[in-house]
């Protein structure tokens, strides 16, 4: 392509252009979270206003760059899609820049129980009782009282949150979850243990389905940390904070995205130089092989009745 001369004017144009609403425009589905959209193609990339941000690679820009890293046009090419003359009419302007404050970290109010929580959790996430119930009365797990979310609270060494994350309990339709505004990623939800030990997960639900699946009375005794998210954050906070861990297990998705971020944390865990290796669910995260094994045992039981 020629070389294209673009005035100031419309390099501010382009980068102003309301992100959302052009990628719906390119046919491109979204999904809400919170006051963020997250790409369904791939959920570390949420989009606010005329911003991008990709959770995994701890990188982000406006348009003309988004254009540039996810569909591989050259500057040029990214600026006249963002100029088009449709996307100028049917893709309003972000003409003010997102403030930056940033909001005090408050918890969402308890609901009186957790009944919805226990329930969800349990009959449709098939997590161990004793684990759940350790979590909750630890104060990491609760059930908020407006939408009965389930929230995951992280929190410092003295016991004060600084961390929570909320996941619908509605098991029919697309779940809902959201990090609470404020929130300070080094302290995501986390368990502290006496062991050189960390576990490290993408889900606080995929957390609680190992310990789950493989929990014995030691459990309690190493560290597991989710990250919510593959941001390194939380990975990097439990590692300044419990110098005691010496070793690192990785065990993320098994896709793309957390094999990619797999290799992406392993090397920041040898620059620390700790010992890191990795597992990897048999299904897509430990969750699906939690109600995997669930199915196995209820099976056995109903041919066992019949014999």
């Amino acid at each position: 392509m020629p070389y294209i001369h673009f005035t100031e004017e419309q390099k501010l144009q382009a980068n102003q252009v309301d992100l959302a609403e052009f990628l719906r425009f390119k046919g491109e589905t979204l999904i809400r979270s919170g006051p963020e959209f997250r790409l369904s193609s791939n959920h570390s990339v949420t989009i606010r206003g005329n911003e991008w941000y990709d959770h995994a690679a701890e990188k982000g820009g406006g348009p003309v760059t988004f254009l540039k890293k996810f569909y591989g046009m050259n500057y040029a090419e990214a600026v006249l899609a963002l100029l088009d003359k449709d996307v100028s009419q049917l893709c309003p302007q972000v003409t003010t820049p997102r403030e930056k404050v940033k909001k005090p970290f408050e918890l969402p109010p308890a609901n009186e129980n957790n009944r919805r929580v226990f329930a969800y959790l349990l009959k449709h996430r098939h997590l161990d009782r004793e684990v759940l119930t350790t979590f909750v009365r630890q104060g990491l797990v609760y059930e908020d009282q407006k939408y009965h979310n389930a929230v995951f609270v992280g929190m410092d060494k003295d016991g004060t949150p600084r961390h929570a994350h909320k996941r619908s309990t509605n098991s029919q339709g697309k779940p809902f979850r959201m990090t609470v505004e404020g929130s300070d990623f080094r302290y995501a939800f986390h368990w502290p243990g006496a062991s050189g030990h960390l576990l490290v997960f993408e889900a606080p639900i995929d957390m609680l389905s190992l310990i789950s699946l493989y929990h014995d009375s030691d459990w309690k005794q190493h560290s597991y940390a989710a990250l919510c998210g593959t941001s390194s954050q939380p990975l990097l906070g439990m590692l300044e904070r419990y110098p005691n861990i010496k070793n690192v297990l990785l065990c993320l998705d098994n896709d793309e995205a957390g094999q990619l971020a797999t290799r992406r944390l392993a090397k920041v865990v040898r620059e620390k130089s700790l010992t890191v290796g990795a597992r990897v669910p048999v299904h897509k995260d430990w969750n699906e092989d939690l109600c995997a094994k669930f199915q196995q045992e209820q099976e056995v039981q109903y041919e066992q009745k019949l014999s």
